[in-house]
């Protein structure tokens, strides 16, 4: 395992390392939060996919291959769908508001009323995302090093808080790309080809496995139907996805560049149901599906390679965390602790660039070692997932897209949507069970209703926020901003905030 062990030690080093190099960079709180919104196509389109390929793509992907087959795919898949439909049809628009924030871009669409009761649902999520990828490093590390769960956790979770710490999004950014790159090569390059071969080609897997393996919606229409729900629409608003969009440079990087990474992400679902489905294959009694991963990389890879694919897994892994990590940051700062002081309006306020990147590096220090502790007290890692999805799509999915495209919603329609939505499933998943469909069902449902009722028994929108609002949009503030995009102090946002 010496040359494995080197391998990994290589990359590890090489994450702090351009973490080192992203703190020189990152002067201003633009350059910190969202790399200065500089990124081109290639940057953006790899950064993208590092972000939404995380550990649950790369080991939930393949366990889900070893328990279903084909059909397994449809997680990740769904996760694809979402980026393409956020790419092709929201992304532009969303680049062109030049804000930090997920609430930001509530605050300008209603009039900075729905901000911090949404910063808070966004932060739960964005914690909860940074946890559980956390939480696989244990996975990882204990096939690498043999360590227990705590020291694999605190060794990984540290690595991923140092450099985004230092550097922000432009050290998140660089180690991004090393990951998209580690993950091509290992896992669709390497890994991919060498588990069918092992497993005998496709004829034997069809001979040996029986045929619901192979039946594209084997793993059943309902959860296919709730894939979508969960990770379709949850593509659409997450605060992780967006902080991504903020840094295109523009419009057509954001759509074009967010689509091929999409694109990726079908391919990589299905690589991952196919290595799965292999190992079902080589190991058909294996006590757990999502041990299939690991299994196969450690008893079928060849040394050296096998440190690549594991540095592979590891890539995604910490591309999730430290996006969610940041992110979590993001909100906590801008959206929660800043509104509480009063300081912050709709839209953000001026760019103090010392002052705010020391602010905002301390509270990724703060919410990473927060994210360490959590994950080590943590033991179910889909139910807290589970919990964080459901709350972000329920009670902030349409309020988002509502006033992204119904120009009649109002700031009571929205903050009724996120309190019935987010209370609907809390107590749904109270009575039916975290992992129950029920409750995001049902709770998105509720948040429709009550956004549509609201909206239209209380009077529209004042037209002076939304004319702001459709300059903002069209890429042309109404008010001049600051060298970041964000409003000049001087010129105080429409909600008077």
């Amino acid at each position: 395992m010496a040359v494995d062990y080197a391998v990994i030690v290589v990359y590890l080093a090489g994450m702090l390392a351009m973490g080192w190099w992203g703190m020189r960079r990152a002067k201003s709180k633009s350059e910190f939060l969202v790399a200065g919104r500089r990124l081109g196509p290639a940057m953006y389109s790899g950064t993208m996919a590092a972000i939404v390929l995380g550990g649950a793509s790369t080991i939930g992907g393949v366990g889900l291959g070893y328990q279903y087959g084909l059909s397994g795919a449809w997680m990740v898949f769904t996760i694809g769908l979402g980026l393409l439909a956020l790419s092709v049809f929201f992304s532009a628009r969303i680049a062109r508001l030049k804000v930090y924030t997920v609430s930001e871009m509530l605050d300008l669409r209603y009039g900075g009323r729905a901000g911090i009761i949404s910063g808070v649902v966004m932060w739960a999520y964005t914690l909860m995302l940074a946890v559980t990828s956390t939480i696989a490093y244990a996975t990882i590390f204990d096939v690498l090093f043999d360590v227990n769960r705590t020291v694999a956790i605190v060794l990984g979770g540290t690595i991923v808080v140092a450099y985004s710490t230092l550097g922000g999004m432009w050290s998140i950014t660089l180690t991004d790309m090393v990951q998209f790159v580690v993950k091509t090569i290992g896992l669709l390059l390497l890994l991919l080809p060498i588990a069918v071969v092992k497993a005998g080609g496709f004829s034997e897997m069809k001979a040996q496995l029986p045929t619901e393996y192979f039946d594209p919606l084997g793993i059943g229409g309902e959860t296919i139907f709730t894939y979508v729900l969960i990770y379709t629409f949850g593509m659409l608003i997450g605060q992780d996805i967006w902080q991504r969009v903020f840094t295109a440079r523009s419009d057509t990087t954001a759509r074009w560049g967010g689509t091929v990474a999409g694109t990726y992400c079908l391919v990589y679902a299905i690589a991952g149901a196919v290595i799965g489905t292999s190992a079902k294959v080589m190991y058909p009694n294996l006590a757990s599906a999502d041990s299939a991963f690991a299994t196969i990389v450690k008893d079928e890879l060849p040394v050296g390679v096998r440190g690549l694919v594991l540095a592979a897994a590891l890539a995604a892994v910490m591309s999730t965390s430290s996006g969610a990590l940041i992110a979590c940051a993001t909100v906590a700062n801008n959206d929660i602790w800043s509104r509480l002081r009063g300081v912050v309006g709709a839209g953000g306020a001026g760019d103090e660039p010392h002052d705010e990147v020391k602010g905002n590096r301390a509270f990724i220090l703060i919410m990473g070692i927060a994210v360490i502790l959590i994950a080590i007290a943590l033991n179910d890692v889909v139910e807290a997932l589970t919990v964080a999805y459901n709350l972000l799509v329920g009670g902030l999915l349409v309020p988002i897209i509502g006033g992204l495209l119904w120009r009649r919603g109002t700031a009571a329609g929205a903050l009724s949507a996120v309190c019935v939505g987010g209370v609907a499933v809390v107590g749904l998943m109270w009575h039916y069970g975290i992992l129950a469909n029920q409750p995001i069902y049902y709770g998105l449902l509720a948040s429709l209703a009550v956004y549509v009722v609201v909206s239209l028994a209380t009077p529209p929108t004042d037209a002076a926020v939304l004319a702001a609002w459709r300059e903002r949009l069209a890429g042309n503030p109404a008010r001049p901003a600051s060298e970041d995009g964000t409003l000049a102090p001087d010129h105080p946002s429409p909600s008077g905030v």
